[in-house]
């Protein structure tokens, strides 16, 4: 008997990026073992979408649209090159209206994609609506997807069988358009016997002849088990990548796939010796990239806090930029509870990323104590209906706390009435930035970047956060050659100081290294000191300073918004405790601050 041929489409340089190296990987570093696997006869890669929109604009400095018409170029004409979606809210973190829904197809079909992947991670068929049928119109290949993952233990209430069952039939119901359908299981948790159920059963439902692929992570170290489980329950299509971005918080290997059916049934659509010499290339292409330990390890405690090997590396990369690697542990031990009151939306960004934030937020602020706005706003209905009602206490505080009123309308619906969002807002971005240039590209990027795409396309974006070789960020506190960053106190009151050559920067501020502007040779800062009423702004934890919204001389109000900062994808106000007049502003966009570290004084 022949045996049946399961395709592979490439995740290496999407997913496997965003799960190793958080999605910061500079285009022409991994172009070479593109062309290697097309040289070993690919022909189906994931090429873009996901984190790797924001990411070159938010790290590397590139234009997520160059990149992919660059994989074009790499690919070939002929290659299936596919993206991925996240519903209504495309490829960020915030829900959108119908015209960038719209515009994100029209852009992606224009920069040489064939094929949207497009999940709602709430399973809200009513959030694939638009989104298919923007994808579908733009003349794009649209496969529809139900997330999966297992509830942690002692949950219960959706994850079933009978659940997905009920998510596919309300797509079928709903007459969503589509060319296939994927099983997605970002945080690889689902149990291999329910893997085979719902395949099985998802094969029975659909149309004969329609293709079933099947996602997952060796995050929890079943992502192999699960992939033989689906191709033994009739998935045409499972997802692999190639050393070194695979295996631990990334898709199986080709190779381990390939091993694991030997002597099946079954056979995988590649040429493994060709396959082994492109992985030999993409190795070379990446030796020069920091690999995190976290990425290659099967953590025991996803099952428990299912987080999605897309998603853990790119929390951490981003708690290293803030030295908060040591709240990790804590992090992803709280994102237990949140996660079982939360309303069992599935762990797939954006909502693993609304789980960690919230997780992050209880670990830095205290239990509850701060809503994140993703996690508060979804548990309030604003995102769509979570599979399950969400603790009424937690959406009690969420509405508190974020001012909110819970909502069952349509998310799309709210958002075409909110002025801050579609084309109109995103024109007016640029607008207010003096970039005249209105292409759609650009107001599809000042839509899903916000200020950091308004950086990049006034040109005031750096490469950041890639480590790679000389670009990898030194330690903060490290001191190398006489450079380096420390914490000085003068009077009670803390310094972040950083020494780089003949430059020196004070809480934010740069200074020759001289006898101007107060710094002396020695190193020494010299600083005007408040008088004892004033009142010291410190910043709120690790952050990036993203906008400086007073300065000195202004009176404000207690309350009013001085600063807004940036952590873990979050922003966050900095308000003034009491009134006065600003006398003092220590530090300046851009700037990286610590905990504590003096940001204004108010007398």
């Amino acid at each position: 008997m022949a045996k049946k041929t399961i395709h592979i489409m490439n995740t290496a340089f999407r997913d496997g990026f965003q799960s190793v190296y958080g999605a910061r990987v500079l285009t022409e570093d991994f172009l070479p073992a593109v062309k290697a696997c097309v040289e070993a006869g690919q022909t189906h890669f994931e090429a873009g979408g996901g984190a790797r929109f924001q990411a070159p604009f938010f790290y590397c400095n590139e234009s997520a649209f160059d990149m992919m018409d660059k994989f074009r170029e790499a690919a070939g004409p002929d290659a299936d090159l596919q993206t991925l979606a996240r519903g209504i809210n495309v490829v960020g973190l915030d829900s959108q209206s119908r015209d960038i829904i719209d515009l994100h197809a029209r852009m992606f079909a224009k920069h040489g994609i064939t094929t949207i992947r497009n999940f709602d991670a709430l399973n809200d068929f009513n959030n694939l609506i638009d989104s298919g049928k923007a994808i579908t119109d733009a003349g794009l290949n649209h496969e529809v997807v139900v997330t999966m993952m297992e509830l942690p233990p002692g949950c219960e209430g959706a994850h079933t069988v009978d659940f997905y069952k009920k998510t596919l039939k309300a797509i079928l119901d709903a007459k969503i358009p589509f060319t296939s359908v994927c099983f997605k299981d970002a945080s690889g948790t689902s149990a291999p016997k329910k893997v085979y159920e719902t395949i099985k059963m998802a094969r029975k439902m659909l149309p004969k002849g329609t293709k079933i692929a099947f996602h997952s992570h060796e995050t929890a170290g079943v992502g192999t088990v699960g992939y033989l489980a689906a191709i033994k329950a009739g998935a045409d299509q499972v997802d692999c990548s190639m050393a070194p971005a695979s295996g631990g918080t990334c898709q199986p290997d080709v190779a381990t796939l390939w091993h694991a059916l030997r002597g099946e049934d079954y056979e995988l659509d590649i040429d493994i010796d060709k396959m082994m010499h492109a992985e030999s290339v993409f190795k070379e292409c990446m030796a020069d990239y920091m690999m995190p330990p976290e990425a290659k390890s099967v953590e025991p405690m996803i099952p428990w806090s299912p987080m999605p090997g897309g998603a853990l590396t790119a929390n951490t990369q981003m708690m290293r930029d803030n030295n908060m690697m040591d709240k990790y542990e804590d992090c992803i031990h709280a994102m237990g509870e949140v996660v079982r009151r939360g309303g069992f939306g599935t762990s797939v960004t954006p909502v693993s990323q609304f789980y960690f934030q919230q997780a992050f937020n209880n670990v830095i602020f205290g239990p509850w104590e701060k809503i994140a706005e993703g996690y508060g706003k979804m548990v309030l209905g604003y995102f769509g209906k979570t599979p399950v009602e969400p603790d009424p206490e937690i959406v009690k505080i969420a509405g508190e706390k974020l001012e909110l009123e819970p909502t069952t309308e349509n998310p799309v619906d709210i958002n075409d009435r909110d002025p801050g969002k579609g084309i109109g807002a995103a024109k007016k971005l640029l607008t207010e930035a003096g970039i005249e240039d209105q292409c759609d590209e650009n107001i599809f990027i000042a839509a899903a970047c916000k200020q950091k795409g308004i950086d990049f396309l006034l040109g005031k974006a750096e490469i950041n956060g890639v480590r790679k070789g000389a670009l990898t960020p030194a330690a903060p506190g490290a001191a190398a050659g006489g450079d380096g960053g420390y914490t000085v106190t003068v009077n009670g009151k803390k310094l972040a100081v950083e020494v780089k050559g003949d430059k020196a920067t004070v809480n934010g501020k740069s200074y020759d290294i001289g006898v101007e502007d107060g710094i002396e040779t020695s190193g020494t800062a010299t600083v005007s000191h408040e008088s004892a009423d004033s009142i010291e702004v410190a910043a709120p934890m690790n952050a990036k300073v993203i906008k400086v919204l007073v300065g000195v001389g202004d009176h404000v109000n207690e309350g009013d918004v001085l600063f807004v900062v940036e952590a873990m994808k979050m922003e966050v106000e900095v308000k003034a405790s009491a009134g006065g007049t600003v006398s003092a502003i220590a530090v300046e966009a851009g700037a990286q601050i610590t905990a504590g570290q003096a940001m204004a004084s108010i007398n």
